[in-house]
């Protein structure tokens, strides 16, 4: 199955099996809209229920699968995305309008979240715990085992087509669930080559499908009480309506942020400076712990931002295909033009512009604002854009009290060599994570990753995925005495 320009419709992965639909799904390239990405199909509602009553089918199935099967599995998942590393990043680039530097590392790094959810299905371990704590429960014994709960409804985002996508099927499959997954409409067809890879790896049948599809058949899975869980990436607003409609089922919601990234006096600022520009820029800042706002001691200010703002200038824009490109496309035009309304209420408001500020088209520059009040929306909200707004600090108190002043916390990134500052800072930040001497953007996949607040419930990670798909149960032992 090709999804080159010009070629057939991908056909959509229904429970095993490969369909189309009388609904088509054109995919746009965001640095090409003339040439279209590929295309695919819509899921109708029929094809939806069909889905769903297999994964409640195949649950009889993947809920008994030993562990060495599910590891072998992902294995073969990990392995043949690995096989297709090329054909992979250069589809989700094209699709996504990620630079392709920055789409092979993504799907580096669906190779290892394959590979881990192995390792977490082989280690699904429980606990035993004495229960001989008085004299009416002498003689019993306690064993702890973690179970199943059922098929998973999946949403993912556009931003991480692939990764995003495989932190949710990959637990899925190690702790023996089966999923239904909606991928982006924006970016559907790398998850449906990796299907390919699914079936060819040995899932069960009607254990995992991918299906695009309309946002009103989606709305239909969070209310759908034969799922028992639903996981959602995307945005706060969106996701919280979610949560209000799930009814009983478990919710993992991963949200949005504007990022604060505290850069100490004591900070390496050659590093800081460096990483800096990767965390606010790198995928055009579409990534929801990108460095949105940055906090800097006013005794390294001047040499800080003099170097940020010539690293900046720096950045090569253009084709994500080319290897030499820092930042591409968009995701599209709204995208762009609503980047476009915020940084001019910014600078309007007597903010400055240091670099960028001005859209083209889906191309929106790396832009460096100043002296802009915390009420605009480059401040206030998640801009999802590659801009970021910089404010000087007298005291790390100042610099932590203002990063918390925020609806959302999803990670800090803290540049500092002052060990004090460190834990402070580990304290007091009220986040998910906090990144000591590397920006918020900072993610490896078997790390703990959420957010609180506005961005999110839940964490992600695949052990910590695995917590929230599984349901804890206890034997008691008792010897009759």
């Amino acid at each position: 199955m090709t999804t080159a320009t010009g070629a057939k419709p991908h056909p959509i992965f229904l429970a095993g099996t490969w369909v189309e639909s009388d609904d088509p799904l054109i995919i746009t390239n965001p640095a090409d809209a003339a040439n279209p990405a590929g295309s695919t199909f819509h899921a109708t509602e029929a094809q939806y229920e069909q889905a769903v009553e297999a994964a409640v089918k195949a649950f009889d199935v993947t809920k008994t699968l030993p562990a060495y099967e599910r590891g072998a599995i992902l294995r073969n998942i990990s392995s043949g995305i690995k096989a297709r590393r090329e054909e992979l990043g250069r589809l989700l680039s094209l699709e996504a309008g990620k630079p392709i530097r920055d789409a092979l590392i993504e799907v580096d790094r669906a190779v290892i979240t394959f590979r881990l959810g192995a390792e977490e299905a082989e280690r699904m371990v429980g606990e035993t715990i004495p229960l001989d704590l008085m004299p009416a429960s002498k003689g019993r014994m306690g064993i702890t085992r973690r179970f199943p709960i059922g098929p998973i409804a999946a949403i993912s985002p556009f931003n991480f087509p692939l990764n995003l996508a495989a932190h949710k099927v990959s637990p899925a499959i190690a702790s023996g669930n089966p999923i239904v997954l909606k991928p982006p409409s924006k970016d559907p067809l790398t998850m449906l080559t990796v299907a390919e890879i699914i079936e060819e790896a040995g899932a069960p049948a009607g254990s995992v499908s991918v299906l695009p599809m309309s946002r009103e058949l989606g709305d239909r899975m969070v209310s759908d009480d034969r799922f028992k869980l639903l996981t959602f990436t995307g945005s706060p607003s969106v996701g919280w309506r979610m949560k209000e409609r799930a009814g009983k089922k478990k919710v993992v919601l991963e949200l949005g942020g504007n990022a604060g990234v505290i850069i100490d006096k004591s900070a390496d600022l050659d590093w800081a400076v460096k990483r800096c520009l990767t965390g606010a820029f790198a995928y055009a800042g579409q990534v929801c712990i990108s460095v949105q706002r940055m906090f800097i001691h006013e005794d390294v200010w001047d040499a800080f931002m003099a170097k940020f703002v010539a690293g900046t200038k720096g950045l090569k824009v253009g084709d994500p295909l080319d290897p030499r490109t820092d930042v591409g496309p968009m995701v599209d035009e709204n995208a762009a033009s609503r980047t476009q309304r915020w940084v001019d209420e910014a600078l309007a408001a007597g903010g400055k512009a240091l670099a960028g500020g001005k859209a083209d088209g889906t191309f929106f520059p790396p832009t460096i604002l100043t002296d802009v009040p915390m009420t605009a929306q480059v401040c206030s909200n998640e801009a999802f854009a590659p801009l970021v707004v910089a404010f000087p600090f007298r005291d790390i108190d100042d610099a932590i009290a203002r990063v918390n002043d925020s609806m959302f916390g999803l990670q800090t990134g803290v540049f500092t060599n002052d060990l004090g500052a460190a834990w402070r800072s580990f304290n007091e930040l009220e986040v998910g994570g906090v990144i000591v001497n590397d920006v918020p953007t900072y993610r490896t996949d078997h790390m703990p990753y959420g957010g609180v607040k506005d961005s999110g419930l839940g964490r992600e990670g695949i052990r910590w995925a695995i917590e929230d798909m599984t349901e804890v149960r206890i034997m008691v032992l008792a010897w009759p005495s």
